[in-house]
């Protein structure tokens, strides 16, 4: 019974509320677009050669994030996303899920799909899950949502929905292991081969919208694997692009352009059946772009995998029909985080309360609704006591140990963020500027002595760290070297196992699975 009265209860006391404060009317229409390995000078409004005019479009209409931050790599953002909390309290602190691994986010942790369902919405996802799948009660609709149309690793061949290889240091060794990964709801499901990884996505999105029955509030979370390697796109993509000369960058822009279109398609079908005027879209890329695989993140320094700008100042905007019209088309420089995203929607958005549930992210919605300053003035980007990647014993077997066992320093790979400063600790990865290939454009060279492990940047006036203050700021240095320390005496221990044998795909007819139960 309370299936359906709990929905109409809420949209009653929404419209209530809003006799006296300024709210939506009901609860919207929530899509989520999470674009893989997207670069900041990869769409049309930073100045890119890449044509994005949807992306442009859509974001003009909204309010576009430029402090905006994502985690360096896939599964911490998504892991963030789907919990508001930072990997250091998950237990994601060190690299992705990789498929022969047995870890997923803890299964005690509510997601964003597990709280909007509690709210009387249908959840959806469509695309890239990439938070474990060792066991079935890590998979998406074991964790709130409806239904699930997508693959559950990492990344797959666009037309044969193919995973080849584990990624990891295994005996025996797993790098040739391939499985077929494409999967409805809990099942295997064929008839794709051939068709292109992005447009499949999209038209079961634009499937579910137009089956979706409109008197109930639809949660929609479109990861798209776009645009992660392997680079593949349609010859009618890249073909817009034949002037660039460099083959990666060229067929990476025929993808980010299919992409793009695929949204497009999306926001007109939400139109043609009238459901735009109740939707919000948030938009956002996992993490910087791969440079050696065509993404590009100039003029910010470094890519992904790296605590440096480049691997995580991300590409974000808010945009629909149900977006107050007062913000359309502004900028917001608040800062913001992809863990602040599970309290903006089900708090600040729908207007529920997450009280009870442990959360690093902050309610932003007011600040990106009204353009008041947001709540968020620290962001911890990452503590990981395990970068530099751990050796593997003979047989596989990675040395964990609990980060709480030892006091932090500077040999721990670390980022932290308090108003404009940013500290960075340990080894932050690849800290080149690099400019698009045949740019004409010859990038400064790093200066950093080796063996640093130390540097303190004021974002706002050197926003692609060109100068480190740590000798000329030691106040500030040690400010924020005890924010880290608090941040890694609350750290859970590192769960990151050997790859396990028994997730071979050819134990389970050639496809990607589960092996406990």
């Amino acid at each position: 019974m309370r299936s359906i009265w709990f929905p109409s209860l809420l949209v009653f006391l929404c419209n209530f509320l809003c006799l006296f404060t300024p709210c939506i009317a009901k609860p919207p229409h929530v899509i989520f677009i999470l674009a893989d390995d997207y670069g900041y000078n990869d769409v049309g409004y930073h100045g890119s050669e890449i044509k994005t005019p949807n992306i442009d479009k859509l974001s003009g209409e909204g309010v576009r994030l430029e402090n905006y931050y994502v985690q360096p790599i896939c599964t911490p953002t998504r892991s963030q996303l789907m919990s508001g909390r930072y990997q250091i309290h998950t237990g994601l602190q060190h690299q992705i899920i990789w498929p022969p691994q047995a870890n997923c986010l803890p299964l005690d942790d509510k997601t964003l799909a597990q709280a909007l369902k509690e709210l009387g919405y249908a959840t959806h996802i469509v695309g890239k899950w990439h938070l474990g799948q060792y066991k079935k009660a890590c998979w998406p609709t074991h964790r709130g949502f409806d239904t699930f149309f997508g693959h559950l690793t990492g990344s797959e061949d666009y037309y044969t929905h193919e995973h080849t290889g584990c990624g990891m240091t295994m005996t025996p060794a797993c790098s040739n292991w391939k499985g077929y990964d494409l999967r409805e709801n809990d099942d295997v499901v064929h008839g794709y081969k051939g068709t292109y990884g992005t447009h499949m996505f999209t038209q079961r999105v634009q499937q579910l919208l137009q089956k979706h029955d409109q008197t109930k509030p639809l949660f929609l979370y479109l990861p798209y694997q776009a645009v992660h390697s392997p680079l593949m796109a349609p010859a009618y993509y890249t073909d817009m692009y034949k002037d660039i000369k460099n083959k990666k960058r060229r067929v990476y822009a025929g993808m980010v352009t299919a992409m793009d279109e695929g949204i497009g398609n999306i926001t007109d079908t939400l139109k043609n059946i009238g459901m735009w005027d109740d939707t919000v879209i948030f938009f956002s890329t996992d993490n910087g772009g791969m440079v050696t695989e065509g993404g590009n993140n100039w003029p910010l320094r470094g890519w992904k995998h790296s605590l440096w700008e480049g691997g995580m100042h991300g590409v974000g905007f808010v945009t629909g029909g149900a977006f107050p019209d007062a913000r359309r088309g502004t900028t917001y420089n608040g800062l913001i985080h992809v863990s602040d995203w599970f309290p903006t929607i089900v708090s600040g958005l729908v207007g529920s309360s997450v009280n009870g549930t442990k959360l690093d992210g902050h309610n932003v919605w007011d600040a990106i609704s009204t353009g008041s300053p947001s709540p968020r003035t620290e962001l911890l980007h990452n503590i990981d006591p395990l970068q530099p990647s751990p050796k593997a014993d003979f047989m596989g077997n990675y040395v964990v140990k609990d980060p709480q066992a030892d006091t932090f320093n500077t040999s721990i790979r670390g980022a932290i963020r308090v108003g404009d400063w940013k500290l960075i600790t340990g080894d932050p990865g690849d800290n080149r500027w690099m400019p698009l290939p045949d740019s004409g454009i010859t990038p400064p060279k790093p200066t950093d002595p080796k063996g640093k492990r130390l540097w303190l940047f004021n974002i706002a006036e050197d926003p692609n760290e060109f100068h480190d203050l740590s000798e000329f700021r030691p106040d500030v240095v040690e400010t924020l070297y005890e924010r880290l320390q608090a941040y890694y005496k609350t750290a859970v221990p590192v769960r990151f196992p050997a790859g396990d044998p028994k997730a071979d795909p050819k134990l389970h007819n050639n496809t990607w699975s589960y092996w406990e139960d």
